[in-house]
């Protein structure tokens, strides 16, 4: 049976160059970079020279980055552990509705320990309103934290907008960047944030590996304890083959960015045309403009989870929305924020996410097979 990966905003399949030469540094290079005999010293050079590119891919200086376990560390890290260090500012924070997990139960822990959070609502495309961050900004307001690009539907933010409407504010700006680093060219100079996120796994890496970048000069409370390591701003050995493969995956990710947005978006409009020749029944969830890579498209008087095994059946992976959600029967809360809890949509729509690997036939075979569910499904 032919099998077609299109949940690439999941996770994405290792670039077989990523994983052949982390392989090779694993067997050669396996000390603790904070070792002074020269077993670490290599290590220590890995590690420092990773930093250094990454840095170099988002505009930044080496040691503004952080490395973590991941996006939702990242995330974890930026919102507590700022939100901690600045509470005598303050004790206000401003997110959307349409986070990923990660940010939005960071920012119900700190609920939970005093503090305020304003969830902000968006539009049915998944913007927020410049006019209602406006609003709920208060001189108690310490941090900001709006999702570059949404992992459901694709949806990217004015990040750049937000970012000059604090300028004069004391509140901090982060952006969880996981699902537009690696399609979307970043420049933290120019975006004018705070902290970002970033993982591996989205972009052909290894999993359990990301960084979170904090400007220059700004205060974060460390969320764990232990050594010294990464300025003292997250305690554990650094897991240096993870870093490695990161910054190996960044180079295949940010080259040729605007190809590879050309292909993927040329991909969603195929998907389109062939469920318009057939005359299924559709939406998209979003707009075209979003993230190239992501389509999230809504099929009246069907169920996701029919949808779902009979995709799998024919041997085809997409996903309702996030991966941290899988299996769960709980409607996705973007789609709840976009269309209300009593939208079929939410109940109707599924996720294709392209990425390596992934060819013009391949989506041609999905959107042909949704044609056949979606007829049988509605037709019986």
């Amino acid at each position: 049976m032919k099998r077609v990966y299109l949940d690439h905003a999941a996770t994405s399949p290792i670039h077989p160059v990523v994983m052949e030469k982390m392989f090779s540094m694993m067997k050669e290079h396996f000390g603790n970079p904070s070792s002074i005999h020269s077993f670490g010293r290599d290590a220590r050079r890995i590690l420092d020279e990773s930093r250094r590119n990454l840095a170099t891919k988002i505009g930044a200086t080496p040691s503004e980055v952080i490395f973590t376990s991941g996006g939702t560390e990242a995330d974890n890290l930026a919102i507590i552990g700022t939100a901690l260090a600045h509470r005598h500012k303050g004790n206000h924070i401003i997110t959307s509705e349409i986070e990923h997990h990660a940010v939005l139960r960071s920012c119900q822990y700190l609920e939970k320990n005093g503090f305020n959070v304003t969830y902000l609502p968006v539009d049915k495309h998944g913007f927020v309103s410049i006019n209602d961050l406006k609003r709920e900004l208060t001189d108690e307001t310490i941090l900001v934290t709006i999702m570059y690009g949404n992992n459901e539907v694709g949806t990217i933010q004015p990040i750049q907008e937000i970012a000059k409407l604090l300028k004069d504010h004391q509140a901090l700006f982060h952006t969880d960047a996981v699902q537009a680093f690696g399609i979307l060219s970043i420049n933290v100079k120019e975006l004018g944030c705070d902290l970002v996120s970033v993982s591996s796994h989205k972009i052909n890496g290894p999993k359990g590996v990301g960084f979170l970048y904090v400007k220059s000069g700004l205060k974060l409370t460390p969320t764990f304890y232990g050594g010294e390591q990464e300025l003292k701003r997250r305690a554990g050995t650094e897991n240096v083959p993870g870093i490695f493969g990161l910054s190996l995956a960044s180079d295949f990710a940010t080259s040729e960015l605007e190809t590879k947005q050309e292909m993927f978006l040329k991909f969603k409009r195929e998907m389109m045309s062939i469920f318009e020749e057939h005359s299924i029944r559709y939406e998209l969830n979003g707009s075209l403009e979003g993230l190239p890579h992501i389509a999230n498209f809504y099929f009246p008087k069907t169920h996701i989870e029919s949808l779902l095994v009979n995709l799998d059946l024919a041997g085809i992976a997409v996903s309702s929305g996030s991966a941290c959600t899988a299996g769960s029967v709980d409607p996705s809360h973007v789609l709840v924020a976009m269309y209300g809890k009593e939208s079929d949509r939410i109940t109707s729509s599924v996720r294709f996410s392209f990425g390596l690997g992934t060819q013009l036939e391949d989506v041609q075979y999905a959107a042909q097979q949704i044609v056949n569910i979606v007829n049988r499904l509605t037709n019986h």
